[in-house]
């Protein structure tokens, strides 16, 4: 005998499939599914088909947006392009509100083991961006990781032709933290990286 009816098991199933969430979290959204009104599982599923029919990829930046060109590229100087992996990195940079500049979405990194190349993620249309002869400086905000360090290396050789400024993100100890708990990486970051006080 199955635990759960069929519609209750389809919707737990449905809910595994989003990122961190596991067989009893997913269990816990579709209880809390159920106990909606009609009016909130209506304007839940309505929520959801909204992004789907609405929500597209900046045909500039590759970021999201209800447009064809988002609401950045359309008024901010495009002098100086952020270059992140994801539209969620956008997100977290416009958090800060310091960045006047605009961005580009890459949709990925380079990454030979799980067989992502130059040509799978958004590297040809940033050159073609930065060949247009506005753009003054290109930040690579990738992850500091080693396919998000491989794909700003490679994406800095490819600019450099193009006679661009290119520059990384700092990287170094965070604030708060202390020296013997910091690994030896962000350590030699941040002691290659210093700046004068």
């Amino acid at each position: 005998m199955e635990v759960f009816i069929e519609p209750i098991a389809r919707l737990i199933n449905e809910f595994s499939y989003l990122p961190g969430v596991g067989k009893k979290t997913a269990q816990r959204y579709a209880y809390k599914v159920i106990n909606m009104t009609d009016r909130e599982a209506r304007e839940f599923a309505d929520a959801i088909l909204a992004v789907k029919q609405k929500v597209r990829f900046c045909k500039v930046c590759g970021n999201f947006t209800e447009d064809e060109v988002c609401d950045i590229c359309k008024v901010r100087d495009g002098s100086t392009i952020c270059v992140v992996k994801e539209p969620k990195d956008v997100i977290a940079l416009e958090k800060l509100h310091e960045f006047k500049g605009v961005y580009h979405v890459l949709h990925g990194v380079i990454d030979p083991m799980n067989n992502v190349s130059p040509n799978d993620i958004r590297i040809r249309e940033l050159l073609q961006r930065v060949g247009e002869g506005e753009v003054k400086e290109v930040i690579m905000a990738t992850n500091p990781d080693v396919e998000g360090e491989a794909t700003a290396m490679y994406i800095a050789k490819c600019l450099k032709p193009l006679g661009v400024k290119v520059t990384r993100l700092s990287r170094g100890i965070p604030i708060g933290s202390e020296l013997e708990y910091t690994d030896e990486v962000t350590l030699s970051r941040a002691l290659i990286e210093r700046k004068e006080i």
